[in-house]
């Protein structure tokens, strides 16, 4: 099979990162999670290549290789979803499937909102909505503080775990979090906390994309409300519930099954209208 392919792109002055799998027409972007990066999406991007897709992961600005200004202006959701649709321009594709977990999730809806017509379909991997307002604010402020205010000691904290080897995927994107300088970081959740979480509600319900929505319980951060709360607004998405937030890191098999199930039907001709399912069960 052919391997990956690592490329980037100029958006603002910019450079965006973002690796290529497999070939074909059908295309599906990945987008990952808040102070992440790509890789966190490798293997499910290889797996759905691996099913004819064509799959390309994105390090959205601040993220992974991309470019990491400091300067929080720069940071928000909708900034974030045209960086999607300037990825879909650059690889000169008219439509594609965008599947984001958590920000990516988020960023996956401010793409629907800015060009609609864009996305043949998505897949929302934990959106971070309505009820989740206090668990981001008990996750997220400590760690604002801490890059920010303990920036000296992340910084020695980055030094030394940029010296450690690369570890197995699943352990070394979480590591690379720590890599990063702070600054850039510290400025990406700056700008999220003080710009919108998602397109509002009376905004959502026009949204006709066909969608897969994936949440899991016991979760504040991404609290299976939210999922669910998704679903009721969205004209065409039904839901999916995973066990927990490791199953489609630890265990894929299920939910890599029913997404690439997913993608092969919104690609499917558009000759009839289908209505999709509403729920689909844990098991």
């Amino acid at each position: 099979m052919p391997h990956p392919v690592e490329n980037t792109f100029t958006l603002g002055g910019h450079r965006l990162a973002y690796t290529s799998y497999g070939e074909g027409p059908r295309v599906t972007v990945l987008v990952h999670g808040l102070l992440l990066n790509q890789r966190m999406h490798a293997a499910l991007a290889q797996a759905l290549a691996d099913r004819g897709n064509r799959v390309v992961t994105i390090d959205l600005l601040g993220h992974g290789r991309s470019d990491r200004p400091a300067d929080m202006w720069r940071y928000s959701m909708s900034t974030f979803g045209a960086q999607v649709i300037a990825l879909l321009d650059h690889l000169e594709v008219d439509e594609a499937v965008v599947l984001g977990t958590s920000l990516g999730a988020n960023t996956t809806l401010e793409a629907a909102s800015l060009a609609p017509e864009r996305l043949r379909g998505m897949v929302i991997e934990m959106p971070v909505l309505d009820h989740a307002l206090l668990g981001c604010a008990l996750a997220f402020t400590p760690l604002m503080v801490a890059l920010t205010a303990g920036a000296p000691a992340m910084k020695l904290l980055s030094a030394v775990t940029r010296r450690i080897p690369r570890l197995p995927w699943q352990a070394d994107i979480l590591l690379d979090t720590v890599r990063q300088q702070p600054e850039p970081s510290a400025a990406v959740l700056q700008g999220l906390f003080f710009g919108r979480t998602a397109p509002h509600r009376s905004e959502r319900r026009t949204f006709e994309t066909p969608t897969l929505v994936i949440g899991h319980q016991f979760d504040i951060v991404h609290p299976f409300s939210d999922a669910d709360m998704l679903v009721d607004e969205l004209p065409n998405a039904r839901l999916l519930q995973a066990s927990s937030i490791l199953e489609l890191r630890l265990a894929p098999e299920r939910l890599t099954g029913e997404i690439a199930g997913f993608i092969e039907d919104c690609w499917r001709p558009r000759t009839a209208e289908r209505r999709p399912r509403r729920r689909a069960s844990s098991s």
